[in-house]
């Protein structure tokens, strides 16, 4: 009977359902001027860690414009988007590295007002992390000085009171920038999940994690139940596993036929900011239209993506189909854009 299919596809949510595992960092977010980015041979618009040649950069954003300290790194930010989505208290919890000072004491406040259940790893010989979100007109450049981030270790993930939140999980998201910083307890979280029937989902992130950290996303492949990306990433991903093409469809519909360690259908998704979203899973790709919005509106795309991520977990721990995951992807990403940063308000009103 119908009744019983839907309840066994509604998932009760209760604390520590969506674990997430990253870089924590704390984003110092300014408007500048072009000028600023070419002073640093910056290209507008991606996202690259901090080379020495970067490093007076934060320093100067402080000095020299208004400046805005928001909870960062990719994958807290879409962890604080879901927990907020599903406004019942600690669902989500995130593991990740920061020293021991202000920054992370920032961080810590940021995520406890969110409500999630934060498992950080501190480090007292390293700073906290910190991003540059240098915003021009409605564009936004990134440069990340992951620091502290960069220290995880597996030891940490496998202290018994972290590996709880591990087991307690049943959803699992790692944004492709963790890659680089410990590939051993992305492994360990993914043979656990496809061990335990669990949902483990990655990002691509950025199209240079495909070119310089492509043995490491490889080893995680298999495991990928969800992987999510935007058009500019799924090109790269396909330079890099060659697989001969630049169109967005296709290449979704070959990430889903990649050898995979469970037999759950893959699922891709790949956003393309006001074009269509396409998801790719099960021998076919779907279009998902995104709504309009006016020019004027948008005040800072950074975050749109993580939002999205964010929005798209918050149906998915509770059951719901791929459609209403989308669904709510594209509404909070509308909503984060409209915002500085990856922030929002008090109350969710999605409905």
């Amino acid at each position: 009977n119908s009744s019983s299919t839907t309840k066994k596809r509604t998932m009760t949510l209760r604390e520590g359902l969506l674990l997430g595992m990253g870089n924590p960092l704390l984003d110092i977010s300014a408007h500048v001027p072009v000028e600023f980015l070419e002073k640093y041979g910056l290209e507008c618009n991606l996202a690259i860690l901090a080379e020495e040649k970067h490093l007076p950069i934060y320093e100067d954003l402080e000095s020299q414009f208004v400046v805005e300290y928001i909870a960062g790194g990719a994958t807290q930010n879409s962890i604080r988007v879901a927990q907020w989505m599903l406004n019942v208290p600690h669902v989500a919890s995130f593991i990740g590295c920061v020293g021991k000072d202000k920054y992370s004491e920032t961080l810590r406040a940021e995520a406890q007002a969110a409500k999630v259940n934060v498992a950080y790893m501190e480090d007292e010989s390293t700073p906290t992390g910190t991003c540059a979100v240098l915003v021009t007109g409605t564009e936004r450049t990134l440069v990340a000085n992951i620091s502290a981030a960069n220290k995880y270790d597996l030891e940490h993930l496998k202290e018994p009171a972290n590996w709880k939140l591990v087991e307690s999980a049943q959803f699992f998201y790692i944004s492709s920038f963790f890659l680089t910083v410990s590939p051993p307890s992305i492994q360990e979280v993914a043979k656990h999940a496809a061990a335990n029937d669990k949902i483990f989902s990655m990002n691509i992130a950025a199209p240079f994690l495909c070119q310089f950290f492509k043995e490491p996303m490889q080893a995680a492949l298999p495991y990928w139940d969800i992987v999510f990306g935007n058009e500019s990433e799924a090109e790269a991903f396909s330079e890099a596993f060659e697989f001969g093409t630049k169109d967005v469809k296709e290449i979704a519909l070959k990430m889903m036929e990649m050898p995979k360690e469970t037999s759950r259908p893959r699922i891709v998704v790949i956003t393309q900011g006001a074009h269509p979203t396409i998801v790719a899973t099960e021998g076919k790709a779907t279009e998902y239209t995104v709504e309009e919005l006016a020019a004027e509106q948008i005040i800072d795309t950074n975050g749109a993506g993580d939002a999205f991520v964010g929005g798209f977990l918050s149906e998915l721990v509770k059951g719901s189909g791929i459609e209403q995951c989308v669904q709510a992807g594209h509404w909070s990403a509308r909503l984060i854009i409209q915002q500085s940063g990856c922030t929002f308000p008090s109350e969710c009103d999605y409905k």
